[in-house]
């Protein structure tokens, strides 16, 4: 299992249009082979700024899967107009302890 970590920056004044997009968006992700799980956290010090965290059974199910799908293109047209600067998307695995 990988995580996707991607800090996200919301366009002032765009947060609750944003919220509610995700929701809508998140049909679409939630759907794609290898989707685990994924949670929207929103930002307690800075307005505008939410945590996506999202688990994928491996890096392709993401980097093939979901970014090369007609179902990203979906999701972009769905939630990349919202974020400024656009988000640096990071892929984590677990360190066993």
């Amino acid at each position: 299992m990988i995580l996707e970590a991607v800090m996200l920056q919301v366009k002032q004044g765009m947060e609750n249009e944003y919220e509610d997009a995700f929701r809508e968006a998140s049909k679409i992700i939630s759907s794609m082979k290898g989707y685990i799980s994924h949670e929207l956290q929103r930002c307690m010090e800075v307005k505008g700024r939410y945590l996506l965290l999202v688990k994928w059974r491996n890096l392709e199910d993401h980097t093939v899967g979901f970014r090369q799908s007609k179902e990203y293109q979906e999701w972009k047209n769905q939630l990349h107009h919202f974020y400024d600067p656009f988000p640096t998307v990071e892929h984590f695995e677990n360190v066993p302890l």
